[in-house]
């Protein structure tokens, strides 16, 4: 976007880095707004581990930005120095660089193109972020369609960037898990032929582990890197914040071994002291002086010829009686004193009891640290520091290193909890979160871990995936209207559906079969496990005796007919009102509903 010079700001007599645009990109008004937003956005961070903007402008058609000037190195340049670096100084620089974005998180804005040319370390070794040139505000549209550009470096770049072309807070954690993994293995995460190849691998592929390419890299590192750098954005940490957060987290769990080893053929195993502009807290011991003879270590001239002569026998004895005293101080200091020695001796292979008493009996103190070993067993020494042989001063520590046996976790109980909380549980446990899979379950909410698999108390190794099956809720059923159906086809049909059914209830019918539903509640719908349906069986049609109304009136034998439920109609054949014939003899079993006929004469 632009060329940066160093300037004089004459008003404050400072030299600052003057960020002038190319001239051909001053006259795209949409770069003109996005350099101006810069100087925006930038503005609204103080911030010890940000370049700081001065002033912005427009002079003669040129459009300037005035920033802090950081003399020292970028990250990139130390990586190409250094290689790989041991994880104490990749998470000492990660560090501030994780202040950074955080509080530009929680200023509303990201920076979009987090990437080792952005991070400058500086001469007294406070690490700064450069460059938000390409920082937005974070409730705005962060579509680089408008322009059809990809914003920010490729090798970088987040899933949803390259797809979508949106970034949140979560982009800048992808690419800081991609900076942390580079400053471990001293390769970028993903390299191809082509930025499109690399594009095409930030979609479709997995981060690897560094270990895979750094075999020292811890665990806990492993899975830091696989959490900020994880395809889906809901799966990394939420801002930086959250993920400086995790980083401490994963750092206090991590020995002082583990934190200054490096790659075998990259400077040994022994702490990278000598990367460039790193703050370091260990106090460097200086590299042990020549041994010289004691007398000059005390500060005394070795005697020559003549120095004794003319000299009176008094001032000869004096001179005899102080070099002697000065001999037995000095056979004191480094045989007691603090100028002895001891020889560390060998206790690998040893219990830790046998190993202390030899450390002991060597005037050194043991310390004991504990570590997991999958071939040496529980309680046995696997290494000492300093190493065997090693001349050390008289009383000195010696850390031995104890096997704890093989590592192994238990998988923690997670039945009943959401998704969020069984992947933090495991990253506790420092286990990782495997295939998630969901099923309906008819006891646990929807959300809710069902169960998992190894099953929770399992021992497993450190970094062992765990399955999990997450509840989709209950397992909806749909109901079927069993009207008119036999209802012992209906009972079986909804019993294996494990509903409830009450098929207790009966009544008569002229129209439904016996056996069969006269009615069904509900009649349709979605019901659940255990839930109730209740069906009325047919007994099928009512049998009443007929009354006998030979020579009743016409009335009179009409009302008492249908009030048993049978249905009347007269035939007339003279113009009385006397029933001379009924055609349903009575005494006579007759369904309910049954028509007789009465012949009035």
């Amino acid at each position: 976007m632009a060329t940066v010079y160093v300037a004089l700001d004459q008003r404050l007599d400072r030299q600052v880095a003057l960020k002038v645009m190319r001239p051909d990109l001053a006259r795209d008004e949409t770069f003109v707004n996005r350099f101006r937003r810069e100087a925006r956005s930038a503005a609204k961070l103080s911030h010890p581990n940000v370049v700081a903007v001065y002033d912005q402008g427009e002079d003669a058609g040129h459009m300037f930005l005035a920033m802090e000037l950081v003399n020292g190195l970028t990250l990139r340049q130390v990586m190409q120095a250094e290689g790989p670096l041991t994880p104490r100084a990749a998470l000492d620089i990660l560090d501030p660089v994780l202040q950074a974005l955080g509080a530009a998180h929680s200023a509303g804005l990201i920076h979009r193109d987090v990437k080792p040319e952005n991070v400058i370390l500086r001469d007294d070794g406070t690490v700064k972020v450069a460059d938000f040139g390409l920082a937005r505000a974070i409730d705005t549209v962060t579509s680089t369609a408008h322009t059809g550009v990809l914003l920010g470096t490729v090798a970088y770049l987040s899933p949803e960037q390259v797809e979508r072309g949106v970034a949140d807070a979560r982009s800048d954690v992808y690419a800081a898990g991609l900076l942390l993994f580079e400053m471990l293995t001293g390769t970028k995460a993903f390299i191809g032929d082509s930025p499109i190849h690399v594009a095409y691998q930030h979609v479709n592929s997995s981060v690897p582990a560094p270990s895979s390419r750094v075999n020292t890299v811890p665990v806990e590192l492993d899975l830091l890197v696989a959490r900020a750098s994880a395809r889906d954005p809901d799966n990394r940490p939420a801002d930086a914040n959250e993920m400086l957060a995790e980083m401490r987290r994963a750092r206090r769990g991590l020995t002082t071994i583990e934190l200054d080893l490096r790659p075998a053929g990259i400077g040994g195993s022994a702490p990278a002291s000598s990367t460039i502009a790193l703050p370091r807290t260990e106090v460097v011991q200086p590299a042990a002086a020549p041994r010289r003879p004691w007398v000059e270590r005390l500060g005394l001239r070795r005697l020559r010829p003549g120095d004794l002569e003319g000299r009176r026998p008094k001032r000869r004895m004096a001179l005899i009686a102080l070099i002697l005293l000065a001999a037995v101080a000095a056979v004191l200091f480094f045989t007691v004193g603090p100028g002895a020695t001891a020889t560390v001796p060998k206790v690998t292979g040893l219990t830790t009891q046998a190993a202390e008493r030899a450390v002991s009996l060597a005037h050194l103190t043991p310390k004991v640290v504990r570590a997991f070993d999958e071939t040496i067993k529980a309680g046995v020494v696997i290494a000492s520091d300093p190493a065997t042989g090693r001349e050390v001063g008289r009383g000195s520590t010696v850390t031995l290193t104890v096997s704890q046996g093989s590592e192994r976790y238990a998988v923690p109980p997670l039945v009943g909890r959401s998704q969020a909380e069984a992947e933090q549980r495991l990253i506790e446990r420092r286990l990782t979160t495997g295939k998630v899979t969901q099923a309906f379950s008819e006891t646990m909410p929807q959300g809710q871990v069902v169960s998992t698999s190894p099953a929770a108390e399992t021992p497993v190794k450190r970094a062992t995936a765990v399955d999990l099956v997450i509840s989709k809720g209950r397992q909806p059923i749909t109901i079927l209207d069993w009207t008119g159906k036999p209802a012992d086809q209906a009972f079986k049909a909804l019993s294996d559906a494990k509903l409830k059914v009450d098929a207790t209830k009966q009544d008569w019918s002229d129209t439904v079969p016996k056996g069969s539903v006269i009615s069904q509640a509900p009649a349709t719908g979605t019901l659940y496990q255990g839930d109730l349906v209740t069906l009325v069986v047919s007994k099928g049609p009512q049998f009443v005796v007929v009354p006998d109304v030979f020579l009743q009136q016409e009335g009179d034998a009409k009302s008492l007919l249908e009030g048993l439920g049978f249905t009347v109609k007269i035939k007339r054949i003279a113009g009385g009102h006397l029933i001379a014939i009924q055609s349903i003899p009575a005494g006579t079993k007759a369904p309910s509903g049954a028509t007789i006929t009465l012949t009035v004469v």
